[in-house]
This record gives C-alpha cells, structure tokens and sequence, in this order.
C-alpha cells in the first residue's frame, strides 16, 4: 500500500464543494473506516447530514460558513495574526514550504488549511509536531469555536481533523508554542 496523506484527504473536504464531492467525502469515510474508526464516524455525521442537499446547497453553506463569517475564515494565518504584518510573511513563508514539497497551490491563499493539511502530512514527524502545535491546533481551536453548536455540518470535518492531530501530535497545552515560532520550521534548508 502506498504512503496516504490523511490529513490531504481530510482536506479535500474543506475544499469548495463541486461535482463529484460527495463521492470524495465517501471515499475518505471509507479509508477512515478502515484506519481509524473514529474518524470514520465523524465522517458518517457529515455524509448523514449533507445527503440531502444538492451541491448548489452545500455551496452555499460552504460560503455562508467559511467566506462570509471571518470567525470561521479558513486561513490559518488569519487566526494566528489577524491582519498584521506577521501573517503576510507568514503566508510567504507557507508558499515557499508549498513549493518545496511540491504541493499545487489552488485559487486559495497560501495560509489555507487545506494547504497547511496538505503540507503537515508531507513534513518529517518533528517539524510536523511543531506546526501542528505552533499553528494548526491553535488556529482549529478557533474555527471549531465558531461553529460549534450551530447544527452545521462541517462541524464533523473539524472534529475529523482534531481528531486526528490529536493522534499523531497530542496536545500538551504547556509546550504550545508562539505561531511566530513556526518561521523557524518553515525556514529549514534541505
């Protein structure tokens, strides 16, 4: 079996919704379901309750989530610097990281969580750590608090992805880093 990015594949669900995406969602459900049980389930809540809507509805509730609410704004760096000078020389430092894994950009801003995803699951075990600690958990910590008990679907995408971090680089509240602390990570020369 191939190496899968699981968090790229969790990603493909933050993406904008288009033809073709509830059989994205299922096909990430179904490897969970074998992996990872409790992700599995997450992904079932999201399946259970988006099935009925047409994809012109769940872009609609794509953009009333995440584009028109700048509380659940997808940008990881937004969440960590606002609109400071921090997070423009974050997102260069984001795109440069992009390129070096070779990671597509899509119409979205470097910060995106869909590329930061994409990027953690292709960075060495340590540096991962550090990002997911520096920026990741700190930035979905923020996301999901907006959305939380809202009966929104894409609740279930954040606990999946929560979840998951938490697996692969648990929590310790203690050793959270500054977010300007990942320029370091994301500065490494090969």
């Amino acid at each position: 079996m191939t190496n899968v990015n699981e968090f790229g594949l969790l990603a493909t669900l933050l993406r904008y919704p288009e033809e073709g995406y509830e059989r994205e969602a299922e096909l990430c459900r179904d490897f969970f379901a074998v992996n990872f049980p409790e992700i599995e389930v997450d992904l079932s809540a999201f399946l259970e309750q988006t099935c009925s809507l047409s994809i012109e509805e769940l872009q609609v509730l794509y953009t009333s989530t995440f584009d028109l609410n700048p509380l659940c704004s997808l940008e990881v760096g937004w969440h960590l610097f606002g609109e400071n000078y921090e997070r423009g020389e974050f997102m260069v430092k984001m795109r440069e990281e992009l390129r070096r894994y070779g990671i597509a950009e899509s119409t979205e801003l470097p910060d995106h969580l869909t590329h930061a995803l994409e990027l953690l699951g292709c960075m060495e075990s340590q540096d991962a750590a550090s990002f997911a600690t520096a920026c990741l958990f700190p930035a979905l910590d923020k996301m999901r608090a907006e959305i939380a008990g809202k009966s929104n679907p894409f609740e279930s995408i954040f606990l999946s992805i929560d979840r998951l971090l938490a697996t692969r680089y648990p929590r310790h509240t203690s050793e959270m880093s500054a977010p300007e602390s990942t320029f370091s990570i994301l500065n490494q020369e090969d």
